[in-house]
């Protein structure tokens, strides 16, 4: 499935989203090309598989290309086996809150102590509810990005 992705992306200060969760998922994930120009990443999301590409990210960091495709657990473990260093481990939390859906990630081994939240919208000024656990945006702050993260993790910040 492609679609041009609008998200916004925040530190979390605290636990409080965990009450309101209505899911929570284990992700592992790796990258065969971390070119911000052109990611593709390996996902395994509970029992199912993905494979994804993302182009670059436009000038404030809200938008970009998206492209993603279901595989099986077993194809997208093989292609882990071929990615670049440093495969991500995390937990995410779906909130809802308001009229959005957050997804929350925190982040396990050599990424643990990040937590991220996302909240994906229909065009870039669209206004959202922001919960009292949300913290600083970092929106297209290079270094909070997936890709990035695999490569220099947030314990060696």
């Amino acid at each position: 499935m492609e679609h041009l992705e609008i998200e916004r992306k925040f530190l979390v200060k605290s636990d409080g989203f965990k009450q309101k969760a209505t899911s929570q998922t284990r992700i592992v994930q790796g990258f065969l090309n971390t070119d911000p120009d052109r990611t593709v990443r390996v996902r395994i999301r509970g029992d199912k598989g993905f494979l994804t590409v993302k182009g670059a990210s436009n000038e404030s960091g809200t938008t970009r290309f998206e492209w993603e495709t279901e595989i099986t657990a077993a194809e997208a473990t093989n292609l882990i086996d071929l990615c670049e260093a440093g495969i991500l481990e995390k937990t995410r939390f779906e909130v809802p809150f308001g009229n959005h859906l957050y997804e929350v990630d925190e982040f396990l081994s050599e990424n643990k102590g990040l937590i991220l939240a996302e909240v994906e919208l229909n065009h870039e000024d669209e206004r959202f509810e922001k919960p009292e656990w949300l913290g600083e945006e970092v929106t297209g702050q290079i270094q909070y990005y997936n890709s990035q993260l695999s490569k220099k993790p947030f314990r060696e910040w």
